[in-house]
């Protein structure tokens, strides 16, 4: 077995001979391949991210994290003291089905090392457990100092409850154990996530603002009139549209925040300048952002279907229109979509993506958000063989950019992105990455905010215009023109 290939997992039902707490039922059992001093790790991560094992909860929020004092609803053990309890409440992620709950996390010794996890669920009489939880009144993660040591779920049934090895609750206890197994190992690695959400954008201020958003439009699913799929193009524009609030609200400090408003987002901060959506299709993200008060333009070549069944606010911030990124000068028909100030977004743009960081410069925008998709170059396909590239700042700069995969940034949309995130470079703009929480595989975004403080504005602007000027020598970009009426909808 390679060095850094983790054991595989053989867990066991447990026997009446098991080591078991009096009163408990020792469920099941595995190796520990991880040694003691990395157990309290390992629980960490289950106790702070309960949304890695269902998919029924959202995330877990702390209400109490004490060394003394403990409930007298905690389970006592002979040999074990416990020395940390963690009260948290478990949101989940459709709160309109399933209720919330709260819980102990105890930690228990028997030594100087947490070797036990006791979860007690924290129900009033009457009420009962939502689906997500297993039906039990305490379960516990064990660490045994046996030869060879072994990790172990012991549970408190409710009355009842199925025990055998096609249970829910077993079945769950399973999952559970494997997860633990897995964050033992990592531990001992000291495995890195090759994925960061959450860089710039908190995520329990997303989550519970998604929860609004998704409450607000999801009715979009039912009156769909394209022919794509509904469930994932409304709940990812719902989500990008989340994530672009809460970033202007961090973003932009100009406008005074009352949170105490009905609709707060009504009074946060956003772009000076409005957002322009390029290549906005079919305008799902526009008329999530008009209705929640956000001013700006969605512009593509051609109207679609949805355009005529969205409120006449939004139809007005639709329109059709086709303008040349080579050209300085836009003329009266686009200045009004790039007022100074404007905030560009990119949502899977295709030939416009690597436009992007160029137009925020030439235009003086306050910034901008990228989702790539398919790889273009500014005239031609991207092709990372042949497509000149931009210098990088230094040899671990993809490390930076948060591309994740295997680690290797050598497939061809890791490249992609790279070259996207030194020509942002390239266009003076400080570079920012995001994995967005969307249903989408393509949900990288590189974003700029800031200008590099070691790129003069003339010297960024000075670059643009060379690319500008490399482009139109090749004489292959065409501007497409409009498919219809500029602004007959």
């Amino acid at each position: 077995m390679a060095a850094n290939q983790r054991p595989k997992f053989n867990p066991e039902p447990c026997g009446s001979s098991s080591n078991a707490f009096d009163g408990w039922t020792p469920l099941i059992t595995c190796a520990a391949n991880f040694p003691i001093e990395v157990f309290e790790i390992a629980i960490s991560q289950l106790v702070h991210h309960p949304e890695y094992n269902s998919t029924l909860i959202l995330r877990s929020d702390v209400i109490a994290d004490t060394t003394a004092e403990f409930s007298k609803s905690l389970p006592v053990f002979e040999g074990l003291q416990a020395v940390r309890c963690i009260h948290r409440k478990l949101l989940p992620r459709r709160p309109g089905r399933d209720p919330s709950l709260e819980q102990y996390c105890t930690l228990y010794t028997s030594s100087d090392t947490i070797d036990t996890l006791v979860l007690t669920p924290i129900v009033k009489a009457g009420s009962s457990l939502p689906y997500y939880h297993p039906t039990v009144l305490h379960l516990a993660f064990r660490y045994l100092k046996s030869d060879p040591p072994m990790l172990q779920i012991d549970v408190v049934p409710l009355s009842g409850t199925p025990l055998d090895l096609n249970s829910r609750l077993y079945r769950t206890c399973l999952a559970l154990l494997e997860t633990l197994h897995r964050y033992g190992w990592g531990a001992v690695t000291n495995y890195k996530k090759r994925v960061n959400h959450d860089c710039l954008v908190p995520r329990d201020e997303y989550q519970d603002l998604y929860l609004i958003m998704r409450e607000r439009h999801k009715h979009l699913v039912d009156t769909w009139k394209e022919v794509t799929d509904p469930l994932k193009h409304v709940f990812e524009d719902i989500g990008i549209a989340t994530y672009l609030m809460l970033f202007w609200k961090i973003t932009f400090s100009a406008r005074s925040i009352d949170n105490d408003l009905a609709e707060p987002w009504k009074a946060w901060p956003r772009p000076p300048g409005g957002f322009l959506d390029i290549g906005c299709g079919n305008g799902l993200l526009t008329h999530i952002l008009v209705t929640e008060g956000y001013a700006g333009y969605g512009i593509d070549l051609r109207a679609r279907t949805s355009w005529m069944h969205y409120p006449e606010s939004t139809q007005a911030a639709l329109q059709v229109h086709a303008f040349d990124p080579t050209a300085e000068t836009l003329g009266p028909a686009a200045e009004r979509y790039f007022q100074r100030g404007v905030f560009i977004i990119g949502n899977h743009a295709d030939e416009l993506t690597p436009w992007v960081p160029v137009l925020s410069t030439l235009h003086k925008a306050s910034g901008y958000i990228s989702i790539p998709c398919c790889s273009w170059a500014f005239d031609i396909k991207f092709e990372r063989s042949s497509t000149p590239a931009f210098q990088i700042p230094h040899a671990d700069f993809a490390e930076t950019l948060n591309l994740g995969g295997e680690g290797s940034n050598k497939s061809s949309y890791s490249m992609y992105r790279i070259w996207l995130a030194s020509l942002s470079l390239h266009c003076g703009w400080e570079v920012e990455c995001e994995t967005l929480r969307i249903p989408s595989t393509r949900n990288w975004a590189i974003i700029g905010r800031r200008h590099l403080e070691s790129t003069p504005e003339a010297e960024a602007l000075e670059n643009v215009r060379a690319i500008i000027g490399d482009v139109k020598s090749r004489a292959l970009f065409k501007t497409r023109t409009p498919e219809g009426k500029a602004g007959d909808h």
